[in-house]
């Protein structure tokens, strides 16, 4: 039997809280119970099978919105042995060939918004069955009316022999059941390949260190095309039989009203987002009093951040982590929030670590180099791209790229992105560590650090910053404030102001347009 046979969770969880609602819309209302989303999960991989010749190690690729009927097409894949395959659907037509033509899709599950930016795909790179997502929505309430009116008999889940309608498992535990491709900030983007071990590991990890139960509730609102969609926290709440309410697109008046509504137990953002969220209109008059905390990952928050959200009664935990890794892979204890600001805490469950510098030499505290990382969580690969494979994953450690230290009580900090550390005057600069700097300045809304060329120094930092509204702030200003808490070398010679800073689907701020930016200023 397929290892995966134990890890059912659908059907476990449709025979031990049948009538519990796994997943509802925030907009439409409609909800699935977890029986019916089992339920649906192999019907559809029945429906994959017979109609668009699905087989296993197939891809299906999805360009749609955050869509309930998402969740049990891709249990449909999972049971099907496919790969899910969720397409960024802020990609240009270009873009979006690029996916299609390296998945080799099969398949592809499209909104009508999106028809016109397959009008620029080439013909050999379409899927050979291109079905409108609202036509398979329609489908799937078809079919889940039709369950819901049949006989309890049908409907009772007790074991694979007596449900007539199970299909198990045929997705093999290392096997990739989904496909999310990166940003591609170094070029196209590479796929990085989801097992149903990822999944799995990832879901015990955030368990046990987010306390997870039964009772949980979850506002999600990032997309399905990020990790974040599926694994903070939809897929550990489902591995949990815990409940998840889904929302489009981030609305920072419409989670905190959903978040009292429905009593959302823990909250998720990211330092942008949980600011846009304590200015909101709603921010005051909302009673939080079921959420337990907030987690949050991208950058560090600023400590009046923190406190703001404090007051509110909501503590705060940050955390970290990556696509190809979990992606839960560190954490902070709320009790830490201000006592180590900006640390991401320690590993989670079940993940190894090492921080090493150009040589491969573990550093000791206080000092800084790149983060491996080594576990079940670890992705396989890219795929079809063997070279950053290898690149990648050397002597079964994950080579992520970001620049950390640890202190002496072993409390993580992340320094930034190996590539977006620079040199100025033979001096090594990370600006995250400007950055926090900067973040303390009370006019600063956002900041962002990057290098850009200079005839003297060969780099030197710019300041990219937009500020609060209502406040005014001067380049001189922003350097004066840095003399005293940064060594000379660190300090930004140029800012730049914006009026919003260009951020990512995660609300993480993107410093590859701003460099873009600067070089048509």
């Amino acid at each position: 039997m397929n290892e995966l046979g134990d890890f059912d969770w659908l059907r476990h969880w449709a025979r031990l809280a049948p009538q519990n609602v796994t997943i509802q819309d925030a907009d439409s209302g409609k909800s699935l119970t977890y029986r019916e989303l089992y339920y649906l999960s192999c019907r559809l991989a029945h429906t994959l099978s017979k109609e668009y010749g699905v087989t296993k190690g197939s891809r299906v690729a999805m360009l749609a919105t955050n869509e309930i009927e998402a969740v049990p097409l891709f249990f449909g894949c999972l049971r099907a042995g496919a790969m899910l395959v969720p397409v960024n659907f802020r990609l240009t037509g270009r873009e979006v060939e690029h996916i299609l033509e390296d998945s080799a899709s099969q398949a592809l599950f499209v909104q009508k918004n999106f028809l016109s930016v397959l009008e620029s795909v080439s013909n050999e790179a379409r899927p050979k069955n291109t079905v409108l997502f609202e036509d398979f929505t329609a489908r799937v309430q078809t079919e889940l009316e039709s369950f819901r009116a049949s006989s309890p008999e049908n409907q009772t889940v007790l074991s694979y022999k007596t449900s007539t309608w199970h299909l198990p498992l045929l997705a093999e535990t290392n096997e990739p059941c989904m496909i999310l491709y990166t940003s591609g900030t170094t070029g196209a983007p590479k796929g990085a390949c989801i097992t149903p071990k990822m999944l799995h590991w990832n879901s015990i990890n955030t368990t046990l260190r987010l306390n997870l139960s039964q009772s949980d509730v979850f506002v999600s609102f990032l997309p399905f095309f990020h990790t974040g969609g599926w694994n903070v926290l939809l897929t550990p709440f489902l591995h949990r039989g815990a409940r998840i309410v889904l929302m489009k697109k981030f609305d920072a008046d419409r989670i905190l009203e959903l978040c009292e509504k429905e009593g959302a137990t823990i909250l998720f953002g990211v330092p942008t987002t949980m600011e846009m969220m304590a200015h909101s209109r709603r921010f005051h008059d909302v009673q939080l009093a079921k959420v337990r905390y907030a987690i949050v990952g991208g950058e560090p928050m600023s400590i009046e951040l923190i406190k703001t959200w404090q007051e509110k009664g909501v503590p705060i935990r940050q955390g970290f982590g990556l696509t190809e890794f979990g992606p839960n892979v560190f954490s902070l204890n709320e009790t830490d929030a201000i006592r180590k600001i900006g640390s991401i805490g320690f590993p989670n469950f079940y993940i190894s670590t090492k921080v090493v510098d150009d040589h491969g030499k573990e550093v000791g505290p206080g000092e800084i180099g790149e983060l491996l990382l080594s576990g079940p969580v670890c992705t396989p690969g890219y795929w079809k791209n063997e070279k950053a494979t290898k690149e990648s994953i050397v002597d079964g450690w994950f080579h992520t790229g970001d620049l950390v230290r640890f202190d002496e009580e072993g409390y993580f900090y992340v320094a930034g992105r190996k590539k977006d550390m620079f040199i100025s005057g033979g001096e090594n600069v990370y600006p995250v560590e400007v950055e926090r700097v900067l973040s303390q300045l009370p006019a600063i809304r956002e900041v962002a650090v990057i290098g850009v060329p200079d005839a003297k120094w060969g780099e030197v930092g710019c300041a990219c910053v937009s500020v609060v509204a209502g406040t005014t702030l001067t380049e001189d200003e922003v350097i004066r404030f840095c003399a005293d808490k940064l060594a000379k070398y660190k300090i930004p010679k140029r800012v730049q102001f914006f009026q919003d800073l260009p951020k990512g689907d995660s609300g993480k701020i993107l410093k590859r347009e701003l460099r873009l930016n600067l070089v048509s200023i």
